[in-house]
Order: structure tokens, then sequence, then C-alpha cells
């Protein structure tokens, strides 16, 4: 059986190496569990395909390594809690679809992936550690699209003002929808006569409400601990992850763990299953 569960159940059992091993990338996570891996491109790994199971598997993960407790930027991809798999494994050379495929995965069995993040953050003071295995939910408050559709109608709407022009409402709602995807800012653009090439890049810095780290507003997520966060809701969704915890985990590897609800200010409750390291 693969799933996000099997996986975390794979941090527990070496979370003492997880907490000291200097870089994330260099722990030794299990192969068998991952029908990709990669680096400095979203995602960092994909867990397996269960056709036809239950749990499904197939969810997604970046793992991110900070030594603060501030979690680090996203510079590929904006987080999101789902992403489609045909966005990942376009065109003829993906290394995702490729991988995938030499594992013997079901690619199209599960079309919209969970997404997960491991982050791993340390007090520079005290050298505590805190891990944190989090739904991407935990940081897509809103969509993507609105997210960069509002964040161009500043720009646009401070660039109106400062050249003192006006449009009508109906030409400023085109041009946010037109410029509501990464997509648009993604590509590499050439320019005819240009020596150079040009991509704008869309980076991801999150505030202090979405950091798991932040102790002020997360006090449940303590030092020196090893912390599952998913959406608690709706109510049969965080039943079943439940029970595939209780699959993935035996009855006194439960027991080791402490369970709480932790309020995002702009999201709602999350379920969290914490364990010391």
């Amino acid at each position: 059986m693969y799933s996000i569960y099997h996986f975390f159940a794979h941090l527990f059992r070496n979370r003492n190496r997880l907490e000291w091993v200097p870089k994330l990338e260099d722990f030794p996570f299990d192969i068998e569990l991952l029908s990709y891996k990669g680096r400095g491109k979203f995602p960092d790994f994909a867990i397996r395909v269960n056709p036809g199971g239950n749990p499904s598997g197939g969810e997604l993960i970046e793992a991110k390594d900070s030594k603060s407790y501030s979690v680090p930027s996203f510079n590929s991809t904006i987080p999101t809690g789902n992403k489609s798999i045909v966005s990942l494994i376009q065109g003829k050379s993906s290394v995702v679809r490729e991988q995938m495929e030499a594992t013997g995965d079901d690619i199209f069995a599960v079309p919209l992936r969970e997404v997960y993040y491991l982050l791993r953050g340390k007090d520079p003071k005290t050298g505590n550690t805190k891990i944190c295995l989090v739904h991407g939910s935990f940081f897509e408050t809103i969509k993507v699209e609105q997210l960069i559709q509002q964040a161009f109608g500043q720009v646009l709407d401070e660039r109106l003002e400062a050249e003192d022009h006006a449009i009508s409402s109906e030409l400023h709602d085109l041009m946010l929808r037109i410029f509501s995807t990464q997509d648009s800012f993604s590509k590499v653009r050439h320019v005819e006569n240009a020596s150079v090439k040009l991509r704008f890049r869309i980076m991801t810095e999150v505030k202090k409400e979405g950091n798991v780290f932040n102790s002020k507003i997360y006090p449940a997520i303590r030092d020196n601990t090893l912390n599952f966060v998913v959406p608690n809701y709706p109510a049969a969704d965080i039943a079943q992850r439940k029970r595939h915890l209780r699959q993935a985990l035996s009855i006194s590897e439960l027991a080791k763990g402490e369970e709480c609800i932790i309020h995002h200010p702009f999201n709602g409750g999350f379920f969290a299953l914490s364990f010391p390291l």
C-alpha cells in the first residue's frame, strides 16, 4: 500500500535521523513508496498510485529546509492543495512522466493529486527543530488564479493612478482575467533582435498567518516535534484520514502521538498529529 500516510509513518520511524540529517535531500526516503524523485523543481517526490485502492495514493510532495522558524519562499510553483497530474507531465521530455512510467505507475488513475509540503525549521539560537508534513491547503487560502489576479490588479491600479489614467471596468476585468494564471509569467519570451531571453518569475513568500512554525499563532506545533497537518473538514474526510493513519501506524506508535486542532486565521481548523522527536 502506498500513500502519504505510509510516507509519514516512514518519517516517524526514522525521525531521529530526519531531525539531524544536514540536508533534507540527504534523508534516505523510502524509494519503494515513490514513483518520482527529483530535485530543484516541483514536485520533489510523488507517491506511487494504488489503482482502485483506498487510499488512492499519488500524492505530490515538496520538501523545504530552513535554518530558522520561517517557511522558505516557494520559487517554482505557488503552493496549492491539489494539482492536476496533466500539468506536470506535458511535453515530449517530461522527466516526471518518464520516471512514473518506468516504475509502472498508472499515471492517470489519480488525475487530481493532493499536494503536501515537508517542512523542517531550526531555531538558530536554541537548536530546536520543528518538522511538519502539511497539506497544501494550509497555504492556499484563496485560489491561485484569484491570488495572481488580485496581485496583478494592485499593480495595474497603481500604474493607472501614477499615470493619471482610467480605463473602463470591462477592460480592467479583461486584463485581470488574461493575467490570472502562472503560465502567463513562467514562459520564456523571445524578442526579435534581443540577445537575451526574458522570463518573469513569481515568487511566493509565506505570511506570518501561514507560517506553521509560528509559535504565537500555532502553539500546538511545539519544539522538537514531528507533525502531520491536514484539513479538519469535512467530517467524512477527516474521519477517513484518521482511518488511513491507523492503517499506516501501529497502535503502540499512535499512542506516542498527540492529536489536536490548530486554527488557521484564514482557513479554518486543521487536524494535527504530533510526535516528539
